[in-house]
């Protein structure tokens, strides 16, 4: 008798997942519980004590991690510091902009925008953490039209 093929987005999986590798997993897992309020779901150490993957809860997305390894296992795979930069976003959305990026940067995180008003209707600021990955927390404040977002765009990008 054949088995049922499971289902391709397991149990509680979204279809996109960060996956951000970090140097300090483990130190990174205690920041982002503390900044960001994640929850820590599980942890999987490899032989030597990296970590060969973690899962975080923020709110109702996860986030995977990694420990960055002495030599890329994938070409061009590296923690920020590893390769000099970070090209991604992870965004987030939060309860109260203002609080979530005082604590983020009270944890140590560095604050590369203060929480301004945005024309497409958020909260909205930036973070750098510790470990050298970009934040963007948000706020939402109000429900816009996409022709409302292009005439506020317009008059902030005016002057």
């Amino acid at each position: 008798m054949a088995t049922a093929r499971p289902h391709p987005l397991p149990e509680g999986q979204r279809s996109v997942t960060p996956h951000l590798v970090v140097r300090g997993a483990a130190r990174a897992i205690e920041f982002y519980k503390e900044a960001l309020g994640a929850e820590e779901l599980m942890r999987l150490p490899a032989p030597g004590g990296a970590l060969m993957h973690a899962e975080l809860r923020f709110g109702d997305s996860k986030v995977f991690l990694v420990d960055e390894f002495p030599e890329p296992r994938e070409e061009g795979v590296g923690s920020p510091q590893q390769i000099g930069a970070t090209t991604v976003t992870v965004h987030l959305f939060v309860d109260d902009v203002d609080a979530a990026i005082e604590r983020a940067a009270a944890a140590g995180a560095k604050i590369m925008l203060p929480p301004t008003d945005m024309f497409w209707g958020d909260r909205y600021g930036r973070i750098l953490d510790p470990f050298g990955h970009s934040w963007s927390l948000a706020t939402h404040l109000k429900d816009l039209t996409p022709e409302e977002i292009l005439k506020n765009a317009a008059g902030a990008f005016e002057g």
